[in-house]
């Protein structure tokens, strides 16, 4: 097996962009273990046994921010503020800064939302429908979470749109709209700009209480210490970004599977009864997280007989894991009736999704509503026609879903 690396020029292509699926096919046979450069050089781990091994291995550290400042290499040098966070953290920091939060996310609190998510769904068809027409992702998949999140961080109705504006630009950085050089700026422009608005958002809520997600950190900052200041900024952040980011893109890459497999789009329209299982097999089938967040080696790591060198960056190639024949039967067949497996899709280990309830339940009650109210539901261009997000970034979801339907 070579263990020369793969310029990431071959590997993170237009036709990528479109269907990773036979290059990561590829990679599972002949190079499980691959070592990639471009960007940032990294290892790329792609077989399901190795990538749920990888998820849980002590050895390959989530900490970016330690001595090294491996951080530098993924965010670049204005992202500290904003990133230094349990995502990026390893046990027992990681332990203690999820434990705060994950109060907040408790099946049964998150259950409560069920009623307020569904009049936001409902409120957001009830703008396009009259029209037969939509661009889903700006109507409707990415609106849906980044309200709730917001609502549930305590973020004013008034500033979501600035928000939003702020989180797309990162979320889009790469897709060619603008040259290089005014990305950067663009992008280090949005960085700056949301990290003072939550700084100055946590101030003004430490000043005047409330009862939201923002202010049930600031408790845990004041009254017992268990968090700084800056880690509510960062930590809020996080939240606000994972909270809607990655069902934003599933809800898009869902619609976009099930409208070129109309065989499986009217098989759930008719058996409402697969929505939960079907939420799963699309996550599987075509999730919008193709690569968990980097991991770095603290020493030297083996797997498929490749040494992995300490200090190295390892990316655990989530879809490609998920396409594995020697885990999933006929892995690249969307088949919504599909038992329910153990997929890679919310991660594995300490740092499994920690929102994974809100997320299927926004995906069940999105995707539900948009099969019930939007009869004919077709794409309005031509498949080759839809934009994505570039190839090397590190979501997979579409920038945009044009799309017509009956009322």
């Amino acid at each position: 097996m070579s263990t020369d690396a793969v310029p990431g020029a071959e590997i993170y292509t237009g036709q990528f962009a479109a269907d990773p699926y036979p290059t990561f096919a590829r990679l599972r046979t002949d190079r499980p273990v691959c070592p990639v450069s471009g960007r940032f050089d990294q290892y790329l781990i792609t077989r399901f046994d190795d990538a749920r091994v990888a998820l849980t291995d002590p050895r390959l550290s989530k900490d970016l921010y330690g001595p090294e400042a491996h951080y530098l290499r993924f965010f670049g040098p204005n992202s500290a503020g904003l990133n230094r966070n349990m995502l990026n953290s390893d046990p027992p920091e990681h332990t203690r800064l999820r434990r705060i939060v994950s109060q907040a996310f408790a099946p049964r609190r998150i259950e409560a939302l069920r009623p307020r998510v569904a009049r936001i769904v409902d409120d957001l068809i009830d703008k396009v429908l009259p029209h037969g027409r939509a661009e889903l992702m700006h109507d409707f998949a990415i609106p849906l979470p980044m309200t709730v999140i917001c609502e549930l961080l305590g973020i004013p109705a008034a500033d979501h749109g600035r928000v939003l504006d702020w989180t797309q630009v990162i979320r889009t950085s790469g897709s060619g709209e603008r040259p290089p050089e005014q990305e950067r700026a663009a992008v280090q422009d949005a960085q700056a700009r949301l990290y003072h608005y939550l700084t100055d958002l946590v101030r003004a809520k430490r000043a005047r209480p409330a009862d939201d997600m923002i202010g049930a950190l600031i408790d845990a900052c004041d009254q017992d210490g268990t968090l700084s200041g800056a880690e509510v900024v960062a930590t809020t952040f996080l939240l606000l970004f994972a909270g809607h980011q990655t069902t934003a893109d599933f809800l898009g890459n869902a619609v976009l599977a099930l409208l070129t497999h109309p065989e499986q789009l009217e098989l759930l329209r008719s058996t409402p009864r697969l929505l939960p299982s079907a939420i799963e097999e699309l996550l599987r089938f075509d999730g919008p997280l193709p690569v968990a967040s980097p991991r770095i080696a603290t020493e030297d790591v083996e797997y498929q007989g490749v040494t992995i060198p300490c200090g190295a960056a390892v990316g655990v190639v989530i879809n490609a894991a998920n396409h594995d024949p020697a885990h999933f039967t006929d892995p690249d067949r969307l088949d919504v009736r599909r038992v329910r497996g153990p997929h890679l899709g919310f991660g594995h280990g300490v740092h499994y999704c920690l929102g994974v309830s809100l997320a299927r339940m926004e995906a069940q009650l999105g995707l539900g509503a948009l099969l019930r109210r939007l009869s004919g539901l077709r794409l309005a261009v031509p498949l080759a026609e839809v934009r994505r997000l570039p190839a090397a970034s590190p979501f997979r979801g579409l920038l945009e879903l044009p799309v017509t339907f009956t009322a």
